[in-house]
């Protein structure tokens, strides 16, 4: 079966999963959640089979760190899908009512976008995590993972599959893609694709958004700063950045780059340098870092970098006006951290950072979606459209206007005749 035969049938199967009931739904996902568990050491097995390859194709170790697909995965996986069941249903709630006139009744109502094409990196889990999101929010997808999880990806597919169409889920409502080709062929296909999410680097999805007509929504980068202010609690601060940084490395939310304020820098460098030097983190400076603490060299690259390694570039800065300026200069609109004890600078840091994502005194790690409590996630946007940072289910959803009348015509209204209310009602669209 072609793309376009796939895309053809999401579409169809999209129409009748738009109207699935919210019992149904969780259904679904209790049943891919027990063929998670069920079927744990085949899937392993197969991923070991990827693994394996991807190793002897010398896949740099970041992506295969993503790659793996073991036992912690799979119960991360299936406590994601635990959360998401425990979520009401995004679908149909009355989001604004506004009466025009007496019996004349408009509801703003949230539904389903449609189907959605996500083209994403070496991550098995990332499938099992966007193909729920889009089952609990009533939308289609397909699927392309990265060619190196290619035998994980299909056996997960295959599982989610067989598990939802047998409790009621329309058949087709999830399809997996193979090859480049078929990626190329998705972005031609807006007569059946509502939205695509990709995933990967920078020149990947700037390719997607330029060969396509479709709407994209996603990052290209994730270029995280964490910015150490004047009035910082020094210990707070390294226990932040050696999360920001270590916790997991071959993410987007990860830390790539400490923004360090002169005035603490003397006495913050050092400890932070013992603290990243005992995790094998290596370090890169600016010429004042370099004056304080002894590490490689930052150049202009390195501000611009995601390393997704056990990599982090140093700048000292005189201060929050300079830091919110290289943020807003450098970064990715991803997600960016300040640590202080001054709530007038941590304010002014989440006012003027231009970011998705903007905290004060935590990690950056915690830009996620299952963290916000969203459900897990489709992806991060950098995007200031329908959806921004983490997209859980709210961000795989849009709205249409219902409007309820008992005979009225706009004649009536264009004439004078009649007049518009425009009330605001406190009441759920009931039809």
């Amino acid at each position: 079966m072609n793309v376009a035969e796939l895309a053809a049938i999401a579409k169809n199967a999209s129409i009748k999963l738009a109207a699935v009931d919210t019992k149904t739904k969780n259904t679904a996902l209790a049943e891919i959640a027990e063929a998670l568990k069920e079927n744990s050491a085949q899937i392993i097995a197969v991923n070991k089979e990827d693994l394996t390859k991807a190793q002897a194709d010398n896949l740099a170790a970041p992506l295969l760190k993503r790659l793996k697909f073991d036992e912690q995965k799979i119960a991360d996986c299936v406590a994601g899908i635990d959360s998401l069941i425990k979520l009401g249903d995004p679908v149909g709630n009355t989001l604004d009512a506004i009466e025009l006139d007496e019996g004349l009744e408009l509801y703003k109502v949230s539904c389903p976008i449609g189907v959605i094409g996500v083209v994403f990196e070496s991550r098995p889990d990332a499938l099992v995590q966007i193909s729920t999101l889009c089952l609990k929010s009533g939308n289609a997808v397909l699927l392309k993972g990265g060619s190196e999880a290619a035998k994980t990806n299909k056996i997960l597919a295959d599982l989610i599959t067989e598990a939802t169409t047998k409790v009621g889920i329309p058949q087709g409502w999830l399809g997996l893609l193979e090859t480049r080709e078929d990626v190329a062929a998705l972005l031609s296909l807006d007569e059946y694709i509502d939205l695509i999410i990709p995933r990967g680097s920078n020149e990947f999805v700037w390719h997607i958004m330029n060969n396509t007509n479709i709407p994209v929504l996603g990052h290209a980068e994730g270029i995280c700063h964490v910015y150490v202010d004047g009035d910082a609690d020094i210990d707070m601060a390294v226990r932040i950045i050696v999360d920001s940084k270590c916790q997991y490395v071959a993410v987007c939310n990860a830390v790539e780059t400490l923004l360090v304020d002169s005035k603490i820098a003397k006495k913050f460098l050092p400890k932070l340098k013992t603290a990243l030097e005992e995790r094998n983190v290596e370090l890169r400076g600016c010429e004042k870092t370099r004056k304080i603490i002894k590490v490689k060299a930052a150049t202009e690259r390195d501000w611009r970098a995601e390393y997704l390694d056990y990599i982090l570039s140093i700048k000292v800065v005189d201060g929050l006006d300079e830091a919110i300026e290289h943020i807003n200069k450098y970064g990715s609109r991803h997600t960016d951290a300040i640590v202080t004890n001054n709530k007038a600078k941590a304010a002014k840091f989440t006012d003027l950072v231009d970011s998705a994502n903007v905290f004060v005194n935590c990690s950056t790690r915690f830009s996620d979606g299952f963290r916000y409590g969203l459900g897990a996630e489709v992806g991060i946007s950098t995007n200031k459209i329908h959806a921004r940072g983490p997209v859980g289910l709210e961000g795989l959803l849009i709205y249409k206007w219902k409007l309820y009348g008992s005979g009225q015509i706009v004649d009536d209204y264009s004439k004078g005749f009649k007049h518009f209310s425009h009330r605001k009602l406190n009441k759920d669209c009931e039809i």
